[in-house]
C-alpha cells in the first residue's frame, strides 16, 4: 500500500513534537516541511527531511503530499487551511480550530468543497487514562455521572519555555488578543470541552467567570459551568498562573467515582525516553492521534475529532464568554 506523504507548516513548539512523529508513521512518510525559521529549517533537515521551505504555499503545490500537518499561531489557520483544500491536501489541524465561530465554519466548509478530510488536534482523546474514563462511562461502571470536574492548569505562554535551560522568548501573537481569539478559555478550554463532550455529549447551556490575575487584555483563568445533554453538570477550571501543570478529571456517578491525572513531563525523563524509544511517554498520545489521522485516510474512514467537533467547541466557548458571572473582587494584600 502506497504511503501517505506528509508535509508540516509550522515547526515551533507543536511542530516539533508533530516532526518527531511523523518519522516514526510506518504507513506515512515526511516529504517536507515549512516554517520561517531558518535555523527550524536546519534543525529538521538534520533529522532527515530532504525538502524544506520558507513559503508553505509551495509545500502545498508539491505533488508528493497528500495531507498537511497545520501547527500555526490560530490568526494563521483559516488563510493556510484554506489553501490546503484547494491543493486537496487532507488536513490535521491543531485546535483550537479558529479565532472565532464565523471563521471555523469557513475552514469546514473549505474542507466539505474540495472532499478533503480535515482532523483537529486533540491528543487528550487518545490518552489511555483519559478513553479509560470513557470506557467506564459507556459501560455504566460509573452509573449516572451527576458532576464532572475538569482542570487544566499551568503556566500558558511561558510553559514552552520553562522546557529548555535558557529563557526563551514568547511569540508576540500569544499576547495580542485579535490574534489568539482570546486567552486561557480558548487555550486549554478548548481541550476540556472537547474531553467533556466526547464523554457526555453536547453542551445545552454554559456560563464562565473570567480572572486577569495577570492585567492582560484577556483572561489569564477562567471557571465555567456546563450542562450536557446527559444531565452531567461539568466544571470546567482553567488557569495560566501557576508553574505546576495539572491536568486532570474527576467523575462523580450515582455508584462510583473516577478520578485521572496526565502529568506533565519531566526533562531529564523525557530526553532519555527520547534517546532510548526516540519518543516520550509524556506524548505518546500526540503520536496515536497523528496515526489515527493517518489510517483514517489510507482507510477512508471517519475521524475522532472532525472539524464540526471543533466548530462545536468554539461555539461552547463563544456561549461561554457571553455568559459572564461577576463576583466579588479579590481581596487586596494586606
Amino acid at each position: 500500500m502506497k504511503k501517505i506523504g506528509l508535509g508540516i507548516i509550522g515547526l515551533g513548539y507543536i511542530g516539533k513534537v508533530h516532526l518527531r512523529h511523523s518519522l516514526k508513521l510506518a504507513n506515512a512518510n515526511l516529504v517536507a516541511v515549512s516554517d520561517i525559521s531558518k535555523r527550524a529549517l536546519k534543525n529538521a533537515r538534520e533529522s532527515g527531511v530532504k525538502k524544506t521551505y520558507t513559503d508553505y504555499e509551495q509545500l502545498l503545490k508539491d505533488p508528493e503530499i497528500d495531507a498537511v500537518i497545520i501547527a500555526l499561531p490560530t490568526h494563521l489557520h483559516l488563510q493556510c487551511t484554506k489553501k490546503a483544500a484547494e491543493e486537496k491536501k487532507h488536513i490535521f489541524l491543531e485546535k483550537p480550530i479558529a479565532r472565532n465561530v464565523t471563521e471555523a465554519q469557513e475552514i469546514i466548509s473549505a474542507a466539505k468543497k474540495n472532499s478533503v478530510k480535515l482532523m483537529i488536534g486533540y491528543p487528550l482523546r487518545f490518552n489511555p487514562t483519559f478513553r479509560n474514563v470513557k470506557d467506564k462511562i459507556r459501560s455504566g461502571t460509573l452509573g449516572d455521572v451527576e458532576i464532572a470536574h475538569a482542570v487544566n492548569i499551568g503556566s500558558g505562554p511561558f510553559f514552552h519555555r520553562e522546557q529548555d535551560y535558557a529563557p526563551t522568548p514568547v511569540p508576540e501573537w500569544w499576547f495580542n488578543k485579535e490574534l489568539t481569539g482570546g486567552g486561557v478559555l480558548v487555550d486549554l478550554g478548548s481541550h476540556m470541552i472537547n474531553l467533556l463532550r466526547w464523554y457526555f455529549g453536547e453542551i445545552i447551556d454554559i456560563k464562565s467567570h473570567l480572572g486577569y490575575r495577570f492585567n492582560f487584555d484577556f483572561e489569564d483563568s477562567a471557571t465555567c459551568l456546563a450542562r450536557f445533554e446527559s444531565g452531567t453538570l461539568g466544571v470546567i477550571s482553567l488557569g495560566w498562573f501557576s508553574h505546576v501543570t495539572n491536568v486532570q478529571v474527576e467523575l462523580f456517578g450515582t455508584v462510583q467515582h473516577a478520578k485521572t491525572q496526565h502529568r506533565a513531563p519531566n526533562p531529564l525523563l523525557t530526553a532519555a525516553q527520547m534517546l532510548t524509544m526516540g519518543r516520550s511517554e509524556f506524548f505518546e498520545s500526540h503520536l496515536t492521534e497523528l496515526q489515527h489521522f493517518v489510517n483514517c485516510i489510507t482507510q477512508d474512514s471517519s475521524l475522532s475529532s472532525s472539524g464540526e467537533d471543533g466548530l462545536r467547541d468554539l461555539e461552547a466557548i463563544s456561549s461561554a464568554y457571553r455568559n459572564q458571572i461577576q463576583l466579588a473582587e479579590k481581596p487586596s494584600d494586606v
